[in-house]
């Protein structure tokens, strides 16, 4: 019985010390995006999963494994000082029971936590068609100019033809008809 005590009392203190090592190291070692620049062209590439999850959280993260480490750890110290579950037949599966269902708990808590906070500030070309913008680039006969307009909050560029084919001087408010690939096609005001 003394034995199974010291297991658990290492399981509690590990996974403690794993958690709080993470909290104070959670920003030192973080992710990193590439920047491209070149001659005229600058991009900006990530990498990662659509919207239906989130990217790199598992039920076997070490968030998780922590979770159960210390949560197997803390309830078999309890569970071996109680007179009923002393046993380490009984404790440790109870034990085991305890870690998984905490573990399951912080797993569904941090998931729904991460899935109402990911949000992104790209706009949604669904919502485009009828909005406003403005010409930043006038718009010449038959030819393409550049828009700018607001969307959830972030002012966005894009090329842009006129339906008509008619010229549009700098500064001219649109409203956008539709969107042939990447070019917006306007009308004036």
């Amino acid at each position: 019985m003394e034995f199974m005590f010291w297991l658990y009392f290492v399981c509690f203190g590990v996974g403690l010390l794993f958690t709080l090592i993470s909290a104070f190291l959670a920003d030192a070692f973080g992710g990193h995006d590439i920047h491209v620049d070149g001659a005229g062209a600058d991009g900006h590439a990530e990498a990662g999963f659509g919207s239906h999850d989130m990217p790199g959280f598992s039920p076997l993260s070490p968030t998780t494994i922590a979770a159960f480490v210390t949560a197997f750890g803390g309830l078999g110290m309890v569970f071996t000082k109680i007179s009923i579950t002393s046993n380490p037949w009984i404790s440790a599966p109870l034990a085991v029971l305890g870690g998984l269902a905490i573990a399951a708990a912080v797993f569904v808590l941090f998931q729904q936590i991460f899935r109402r906070t990911q949000s992104s500030s790209e706009s949604r070309v669904s919502d485009l068609i009828g909005q406003s913008a403005t010409t930043i680039t006038a718009i010449p006969s038959q030819g393409v100019g550049e828009i700018a307009y607001i969307q959830s909050g972030s002012r966005y560029t894009a090329p842009a033809r006129t339906e008509d084919g008619a010229p549009v001087p700098h500064g001219e408010p649109v409203v956008i008809t539709r969107l042939a690939g990447t070019q917006f096609f306007v009308t004036r005001i």
